[in-house]
């Protein structure tokens, strides 16, 4: 007998004798609020006019972004064909950003992401998403419509902004612009954080102290959002000149969790292309696969994006906060432990 056939034996027949918890990791009260939260947050949508929309959850490629890894399929066209490689999406931004520029006007979807690595209290490989867009927007209007769906689902009290760099003056005295590596590390120091390699970029430090240092204060009263990001930090979102040049992008923090990412979407394909080539830069930096730059994309923008701003938002963060249960799993049918 092989050893391939003889480890294989061995794993059925202690897949028999394992006890399988197999009813849903969250209880039908539960489920029954999260469809309610579904119905409501496409009813806010359909009085709008905005349009429900869906794109493929599976694709050649995916981002390139080095710290969003995505999960590879082997998929075959054909029995006797060679297995080509494609991604389940970590969020359908490429797709529907194809549809505005095919003229959709404003649309929403929600929709199932996939994203390795992340399994834990607040992270579940695959999770739901909820993501629009709207043409005529720029970020700050799109804060208000989040912050208006936010009541309606939460009933929370209309929601505190302040700029990214006014949130590190308040919180750590940092000036985001002008402090060095050195300084930013100090403060990390001094705040007591327990660092066991330290050989971080800018923006590293930077996250590193708002995740551990800020984040936790945010939204404990009501929604909170950061908004005009460092412009090094811009990913999708385009940059705002001036003395200090900073991307429109914003964050959404209820009770110190972040549920949601915004942008004044960037329209220059020129650009966005020289975004992924750095991201490829990275990744090879890194130790990690490359990834094919999504040429879909970058000719929807050379075709023409509306200015337009978009937001993903997490579902089962929201229905977590929501409900009031402390992890993500019990607001899910099935976790990653029970499938």
């Amino acid at each position: 007998m092989s050893n391939s056939f003889a480890a294989t034996n061995k794993n059925l027949a202690a897949a028999k004798t394992q006890t399988y918890a197999w009813q849903p990791s969250a209880t039908l009260a539960t489920l029954q609020c999260r469809a309610q939260i579904l119905k409501i947050i496409r009813d806010f949508f359909a009085a709008r006019e905005v349009m429900e929309v869906e794109t493929p959850v599976l694709a050649h490629t995916s981002v390139t972004d080095p710290f969003i890894e995505s999960m590879p399929v082997f998929f075959r066209k054909h029995p006797q064909k060679e297995a080509q490689q494609y991604y389940l999406q970590t969020s359908p931004e490429y797709a529907m950003k194809r549809l505005l520029a095919a003229g959709s006007g404003a649309i929403y979807q929600i929709t199932k992401a996939f994203r390795q690595g992340e399994v834990g209290r607040f992270h579940n490989p695959e999770f739901t998403m909820l993501e629009w867009y709207r043409p005529g927007f720029n970020h700050h209007q799109l804060m208000d419509e989040v912050d208006l769906l936010l009541q309606c689902l939460c009933q929370t009290q209309p929601a505190e902004r302040k700029t990214y760099a006014a949130l590190f003056d308040s919180f750590l005295q940092i000036d985001v612009h002008t402090a060095s590596v050195r300084e930013l590390k100090a403060c990390a120091l001094a705040q007591q954080l327990t660092i066991v390699d330290d050989n971080f970029d800018k923006d590293t430090w930077l996250n590193l102290l708002l995740t551990h240092c800020i984040e936790p204060h945010l939204g404990t009263e009501k929604p909170f959002f950061i908004y005009d990001f460092p412009a090094s930090q811009a990913a999708l979102a385009r940059i705002q000149t001036g003395p200090q040049a900073v991307a429109s992008r914003f964050e959404v923090y209820v009770r110190g969790v972040e549920i949601a990412n915004g942008f004044h979407e960037l329209q220059d394909a020129h650009e966005q292309r020289k975004r992924f080539e750095n991201n490829l830069k990275q990744r090879q930096a890194l130790g990690l696969a490359p990834i094919l730059i999504d040429e879909f994309l970058l000719a929807a923008l050379e075709k023409g994006l509306p200015d337009c701003a978009g937001v993903a938002l997490g579902i089962d963060r929201l229905i977590m906060l929501i409900t009031g249960l402390p992890t993500l799993a019990q607001v899910m049918s099935f976790d990653f432990s029970r499938v």
